[in-house]
């Protein structure tokens, strides 16, 4: 089994506020706009990587309210775990992680972010839980 391919499992948290705005980060290492998120660990619960991921990457503590979707990228091999979450205190800020975190709209979110991830926001407002994938930027 050694030839068999390995995922890696990320978790992010699309965070909405009582106006309907976005938490969203500009990652350090790529310069990209993304919901945040990172990498599971291993003996984690989902839900508390996507607390312990939002913290650390805005500043915000969060409360997970449900699972809005599952996505695969298949050039690298990731399945993310997506949860609709809810802010229950601290103020948005830089982290080492993180160039900048802000609130923004769902139609200002488009024109920052890549397609394979605005979805997820998109899908995070309905509630079916979405399946999908992607290469990275476009959906497949």
């Amino acid at each position: 089994m050694a030839d068999t391919p390995k995922h890696s499992v990320s978790v992010a948290g699309i965070v909405v506020d009582d106006q309907d705005r976005v938490l969203v980060i500009q990652r350090r290492d790529n310069g990209h706009w993304e919901p945040p998120g990172g990498v599971l660990e291993l003996g984690e619960r989902p839900e508390a990587g996507v607390e312990r991921e939002v913290l650390e990457e805005t500043g915000v503590r969060v409360e997970v309210l449900r699972l809005s979707g599952v996505y695969k990228n298949m050039r690298k091999g990731v399945v993310a775990l997506v949860f609709r979450c809810r802010p229950l205190v601290g103020i948005e800020r830089a982290t080492l992680e993180s160039r900048q975190a802000r609130w923004v709209s769902k139609a200002e979110l488009r024109m920052l972010m890549d397609e394979a991830y605005a979805v997820r926001v998109d899908d995070a407002f309905s509630q079916e839980v979405a399946v999908r994938s992607h290469d990275g930027l476009s959906l497949l």
